[in-house]
């Protein structure tokens, strides 16, 4: 008879954090429809709309990140952090889970703290090749840590280790059209070699001003280019396209809901180097140039970056010097087969497959050994 189980899952802040977590909550709910799940994350941060868009509950803590430029600010943070910690508490205590599991960011940090103090088993998910202060600090009283790469044990105790790669969004894998349907989707000619360019929801500065900066030389290219500019730059982005004239080899918009057809429609990807997006282009085998994002603790992007370079899995341009190269290596490699083929290969040897329901089961198995101690 299937047991009934209470699980938490914290973390948030971006979508890379996000799209994991739910990945898990939904691989639970699969394995063992009568899972009870439940959500913490931070107030004002977008897993406050996204978790609820994809079915399940949330709760919001006053958590903030510390501020590594101006450590004054951080005395208002060290409050809200006790505030989170005392209201994480109380949730865990009317909640009653049987494990936690954290996803990583500043937002996991209370709830799995207090789990653990608390005897309840916990799970960290680190999704990136350079773990996270958060998870850091939690790893030692974490029960299994699931990891994306190898040679984590430089940071967590390597009895506790999981190789089980990143969470995805699933429904990349659904889509039934053919590269060309999906070329045509977007207004463009089948014939022609297509470039996706993506920087994140909310855009990345760097690639959205190479792609401005180098209109002229998009329109000689003789490739076309789908961009997803963020919401912070579509303005700026096609005032720029207006100004330079007729572009129909370049498709333009601050957002693409239907990430699964844009992918199918790549001969090349540009992106910056997040763990989500990372494990997203292992999954559909997608020769990329990743372009690190310099503004992210302790660098994880470019350590991400050069774990799949390293391997001839992806090319990599740095951020500072993508103003003069990026269009042209992009331009390159997506006319030379061999290269796009190589790239494809040795990133497809990368990905994991099941990494949700590797997680999910990994999670399920720590509830039902707390819950079978403490409920008989």
């Amino acid at each position: 008879m299937e047991k009934n189980v209470r699980i938490i899952i914290s973390g948030g802040g971006t979508g890379g954090h996000i799209f994991p977590a739910v990945s898990i909550a939904n691989a639970l709910k699969k394995q063992h429809p009568d899972t009870e799940i439940l959500f913490v994350g931070a107030e004002g941060r977008m897993e406050m709309q996204r978790v609820p868009a994809a079915g399940y509950r949330i709760i919001g803590l006053p958590v903030a990140g510390f501020d590594r430029k101006h450590l004054l600010k951080n005395i208002g943070v060290l409050v809200k952090l006790v505030r989170s910690q005392l209201k994480a508490r109380k949730i865990i205590k009317d909640f009653k889970p049987h494990a936690a599991v954290g996803v990583g960011g500043y937002a996991s940090g209370p709830t799995l703290k207090v789990a653990g103090s608390m005897g309840i088993p916990t799970l960290l998910q680190e999704q990136n090749s350079y773990a996270g202060v958060t998870n850091k600090l939690l790893a030692k009283q974490a029960a299994k840590i699931c990891v994306a790469y190898e040679g984590m044990e430089r940071f967590f105790d390597k009895n506790k280790i999981i190789l089980t790669g990143n969470p995805v969004r699933q429904n990349l894998l659904d889509t039934k059209l053919s590269r060309e349907e999906a070329v045509r989707s977007f207004g463009l000619d089948t014939t022609k070699k297509t470039v996706l360019i993506i920087g994140g929801s909310l855009g990345a500065r760097t690639i959205n001003r190479c792609v401005m900066q180098g209109l002229e030389k998009i329109k000689a290219s003789g490739v076309q280019f789908i961009w997803q500019t963020g919401k912070f730059y579509i303005d700026e982005a096609k005032a720029a396209v207006r100004q330079a004239g007729e572009l129909p080899m370049l498709y333009v918009t601050d957002f693409i809901a239907d990430m699964a057809t844009a992918y199918r429609a790549a001969d090349l990807v540009i992106s910056r180097a997040g763990a989500g997006s990372i494990s997203e282009l292992c999954l559909l085998e997608k020769p990329v140039i990743l372009v690190p994002s310099p503004n992210v603790a302790e660098d994880h992007q470019t350590k991400n970056a050069l774990a799949l370079v390293n391997k001839d899995a992806a090319l990599y341009v740095k951020d500072s010097e993508a103003a003069d190269k990026l269009l042209d290596e992009a331009v390159k490699a997506v006319n030379q087969p061999e290269t796009l083929k190589n790239l494809s290969t040795n990133i497809a040897k990368l990905a994991f497959r099941d990494s949700a329901d590797v997680i999910a089961a990994e999670v399920y198995k720590l509830a039902l050994n707390y819950k079978d101690k403490h409920e008989r």
